[in-house]
């Protein structure tokens, strides 16, 4: 009650700070728009903005970048959804049912509900935010290196799950992902590996890797004359879902919000990682798994409702503990610093009234995103309406100018075109690219924490079963591996029942 009490006492000291709630709506605006450039992340958009709050009060600044930072995580969905470049890593999970919904001339619904579900899943998350701020970060203290392994495990395990067709196709893919992801530093010894001398090696291009296999695989297959999108889809029809189809999707847009939101309270994980286990587990509970990766709207919901929900959480953290969930967090937290206000449980305690005031900030912020983002969509869907011989090499130009703008690398340009090669082999024979972008993102995280778990323990494994949490993870990551076998053994013993009654 006391919380309810200073949230509304935030919304009127708010409403006073004319200028904080235009540059609020300014910040998502620009969010959105950095989310959708292939590879312009949330981080690098809070970074760029970061300086221009120095002259500004707490709550201006602060709310400005926290905008930044909600519109960024949204923003990937659109082009994910509308050409099958995935803005931003978790919009690569987005893109599975997104994109093949365009191609069924329905982006408008898949928009709509992409839209709805980061308002839905962001605005939950910060109610979880302003509400259940202690016992969330008291689980995530939990979390030593031992169970993010055992979560980075979980993570890779649902590579079973997102491979449509072919299951050892997946698996194979995910091998590739795992062998690219070993390249670099060893995380431990500090010593390049298998890098062949090339220093710009040293750090995984994992954004490159992803612009290829998605974009610039899908912009070379339409140059041998395949269709780049549905042309029915050119107009994108009605956006919000009907009724049936809201109703649908209710149990996944708040179980997906749940699980966004602990897993932004855990330190180090993303809302990449988000997105793919609220992924897994919306397909878990559908009565119709084998619809995912074909178009089903409980797909994006599940992932863009994860995705934004993470934002919450690693808020959430950063804090209450001074913590920092992610990249995006740890760049707030110096802007924190520089309006003189330091992360931690005291922070609660002796400013109360501009933490509650920016948490009103925040649920203005999602509104804002549902406005700004539910109309835009018109303009933005005239992309579809571009002939093919000037969205193939507009899409191939972002690719590269997205590329060059994360390290101003032009070897990076080289990794996402061999990366698009790949991705074009990918797809011609049935290999789905997402097992690869799971493993880029999973790998060196359950690589780095294993071996910090196993130097924390002198070299014993015991860590794998004396840890609740680790035993849990690791065996919930077992059944989600088994779980798509047994599923493909069953259809296949029912089909020969089937076959064998029919004779």
């Amino acid at each position: 009650m006391e919380n309810l009490q200073l949230l509304l006492g935030g919304m009127q000291t708010l409403a006073s700070h004319p200028m904080a709630i235009l540059l609020s709506i300014f910040g998502v605006a620009v969010g959105i728009v950095i989310g959708a450039l292939p590879g312009l992340t949330a981080t690098m958009g809070v970074a760029i903005l970061l300086p221009f709050t120095f002259g500004m009060d707490a709550v201006s600044g602060l709310l400005m970048i926290s905008g930044v930072f909600f519109g960024g995580v949204y923003g990937g969905s659109i082009t994910a959804i509308l050409l099958k470049i995935p803005g931003t890593p978790a919009a690569a999970a987005t893109a599975m049912d997104g994109y093949a919904l365009t191609l069924k001339g329905k982006a408008g619904v898949a928009l709509g509900v992409a839209t709805l579900s980061s308002f839905i899943g962001g605005t939950i998350s910060v109610m979880i935010l302003i509400f259940l701020a202690p016992v969330l970060a008291s689980i995530a203290l939990e979390f030593s290196a031992s169970e993010t392994f055992a979560l980075a495990c979980f993570g890779l395990s649902i590579i079973a799950s997102i491979s449509s067709g072919s299951l050892v196709k997946g698996l194979i893919a995910g091998f590739l992902g795992l062998l690219v992801a070993s390249i670099g530093l060893d995380p431990m010894g500090g010593f390049p590996r298998f890098t062949g001398g090339y220093t710009e090696l040293f750090n995984v291009p994992f954004i490159p890797v992803m612009i290829g296999l998605f974009a610039a695989a899908e912009a070379f297959k339409a140059m041998e004359g395949s269709e780049l999108r549905a042309d029915a889809g050119a107009k994108l029809g009605r956006l919000l879902p009907n009724g049936a189809e809201f109703r649908s999707i209710i149990g996944t847009l708040l179980r997906s919000s749940g699980l966004g939101a602990f897993i932004g309270a855990v330190p180090g994980a993303g809302s990449d990682i988000a997105a793919y286990v609220s992924y897994n587990e919306a397909k878990r509970f559908s009565r119709n798994p084998e619809n995912f990766g074909k178009g089903e709207l409980a797909g994006i919901s599940a992932c863009e409702a994860g995705a934004n929900a993470c934002t919450g959480g690693a808020l959430l953290t950063m804090m209450t503990l001074g913590i920092p969930g992610d990249a995006v967090t740890a760049v707030m937290m110096g802007a924190l610093t520089l309006q003189g206000l330091q992360p931690g449980p005291l922070l609660f305690k002796d400013h109360s009234d501009l933490v509650f005031t920016l948490f009103a900030g925040m649920l203005f912020c999602y509104v804002m995103l549902l406005v700004l983002g539910l109309g835009s969509l018109r303009f933005i869907g005239r992309v579809l309406m571009m002939p093919k011989s000037v969205l193939t090499p507009l899409i191939l130009v972002l690719c590269i100018v997205g590329t060059y703008a994360i390290n101003n690398s032009i070897f990076d340009i080289g990794i996402m075109l061999a990366a698009g090669v790949v991705g074009y082999f990918m797809q011609r024979w049935d290999f789905p690219a997402s097992p690869v972008v799971l493993a880029l993102i999973m790998g060196p995280m359950a690589e780095s924490s294993f071996r910090r778990a196993l130097s924390l323990s002198n070299g014993s494994y015991d860590f794998l079963w004396t840890r609740p949490i680790t035993v849990g993870l690791l065996l919930l990551a077992l059944v989600t591996l088994l779980l798509p076998i047994l599923r493909q053994r069953r259809r296949s013993s029912a089909a020969l029942t089937q076959g064998g009654a029919g004779a």
